[in-house]
């Protein structure tokens, strides 16, 4: 099991001279810290960038294959394609499950989810848990990671127009996770702090706090 931190914080020892709070989000609009974590142009943002520069290399290599082999009808590999947007919709849940398995990876028992619609979003939640940086990147990346690994994976091993479906579902689950890099950049930019974060749902708010001392 992944090793935690030494000491393992709870929300009242939050409350101590030496922690300070950086930032407090609201659950219900996201979006405004989301694009202020990506202002700064850190190693987060050049790896999100470069995962859609990867998927762009890959469509055109494998569309010059078909074509050389006389095999290229863009109408069917868009069709497959689009099979593939459609089904990272179907995902969501998906997704939001192995973030909340990764919560209970690394400690978290009160677990759930949320969502605004009207905006789409989701998110998993783990209420009055709190996490370090590294305990925090796990739970981030698990989707992503384990996603991308079976998409990849398809996009090499199916025939034909068949790996349109899962290269469609890799770009597109990789724009529906601007959510999970903003947050990732969030702690890039501060990698120099200790860093912990908790969620507390009934307020329908999420906290970020820096360790300044030692007790």
């Amino acid at each position: 099991m992944l090793q935690k931190s030494q000491i393992d914080y709870t929300v009242e020892d939050l409350k101590a001279p030496d922690f300070l709070l950086l930032d407090k989000i609201d659950q219900k609009d996201l979006l405004p810290f989301i694009v202020q974590s990506f202002k700064q142009r850190n190693k987060v943002f050049y790896f999100f960038n470069s995962i859609n520069i990867l998927f762009a290399i890959i469509l055109v290599t494998l569309m010059c294959k078909e074509f050389f082999h006389g095999e290229f009808r863009f109408s069917t590999e868009f069709e497959y394609f689009s099979y593939g947007v459609l089904i990272t919709f179907l995902l969501i849940p998906l997704h939001e499950y192995i973030h909340v398995l990764a919560y209970r990876y690394v400690g978290a028992k009160n677990t759930s989810y949320g969502m605004n619609l009207r905006k789409f979003y989701f998110m998993a939640l783990a209420d009055k848990f709190v996490a370090n940086a590294r305990q925090f990147r796990v739970v981030i990346l698990a989707p992503f990671i384990s996603i991308s690994i079976v998409c990849l994976s398809l996009a090499i091993l199916l025939p034909g127009y068949w790996r349109f479906i899962p290269i469609g579902l890799f770009f597109t689950h990789t724009l529906f996770c601007s959510g999970d890099f903003g947050l990732l950049s969030y702690l890039e930019n501060h990698k120099d702090k200790d860093i912990y974060t908790y969620d507390d749902v009934e307020q329908s708010e999420s906290y970020f706090f820096e360790k300044v001392s030692e007790k």
